[in-house]
């Protein structure tokens, strides 16, 4: 990872541990895309584009010949800035377990956000197609009664059986969605949360940056995450009073199978 420069930092050893550290607690938690597809990889950032296994035909060079060009899909290099107080370093190295990374934290949660964006939306200018955007069956309208989503995950599923798309399940939840659902409880006292655990047999995951819902089979195959590197940070530059960090991942997504997944429309 020499491209990330970090040894030219003024930061020492033991504080980019703690920067590590915070960084990969503060980005799991929003990482939902890669607890519902396919992850392959980390392949390396001299990784650059993912064979499609299929052609398009281009004008030949000369008469009497057929040319045909392999179509692949780039990677995209994704980015987060942010900057760390050297005087907050400095305190990191003699001991101080208080140190202010809130920019980190800021950082992490932005990327993450994104890349679930990319996933279940789309990214257009990287050519990335998203869950939600490939999808082929008709979006359930869930509105914002959130004791009704039993009947509505109920009916994404059985939508996808009668497409032939096998379980379990998972369902991604937009932050409002994931607090409504989490805090309603259905006549009779049975908390939804639950209730959607049971019909989909699979995690119901908080996704920051989702739109809605969507219920989408874990049976593998079907959406695909291509990472080159992964998420790592690196080195930028430094001035008296600050260093010059960011959190960088290069990576790709594509549906293999538009009919696995529904939208719950909010």
């Amino acid at each position: 990872m020499n491209h990330l420069l970090r040894s030219y930092a003024p930061i020492s050893d033991e504080s980019w541990d703690e920067i590590d550290r915070e960084v990969k607690q503060r980005l799991e938690p929003g990482l939902a895309a890669r607890r519902l597809v396919d992850f392959t990889g980390p392949h390396g950032w001299e990784h650059s584009s993912v064979d499609l296994g299929r052609v398009a035909d281009l004008t030949a060079p000369a008469k009497g010949l057929r040319a045909r060009g392999r179509r692949v899909l780039p990677l995209t290099e994704l980015r987060s800035d942010f900057a760390v107080s050297r005087a907050e370093l400095r305190d990191l190295d003699r001991g101080a377990t208080d140190i202010d990374l809130g920019k980190a934290d800021a950082a992490a949660r932005k990327i993450a956000e994104a890349e679930n964006v990319a996933v279940f939306h789309g990214w257009k200018a990287a050519g990335i197609v998203g869950i939600t955007e490939a999808a082929t069956l008709a979006p359930i309208a869930a509105g914002g009664e959130f004791a009704g989503y039993p009947k509505h995950v109920a009916k994404a599923v059985e939508m996808l059986l009668s497409a032939g798309i096998a379980g379990p399940y998972g369902l991604a939840l937009g932050p409002a969605a994931y607090t409504g659902v989490v805090e309603t409880t259905e006549h009779g006292g049975l908390v939804v949360f639950d209730h959607l655990r049971e019909i989909l047999g699979g995690p119901i995951v908080w996704s920051p940056g989702v739109r809605g819902a969507v219920v989408l089979s874990l049976r593998g195959g079907d959406f695909l995450f291509d990472s080159g590197q992964d998420l790592s940070v690196g080195y930028e530059h430094h001035d008296a009073d600050n260093v010059h960090l960011y959190i960088e991942e290069s990576f790709t997504f594509r549906v293999a199978t538009p009919e696995a997944a529904v939208s719950l429309t909010p």
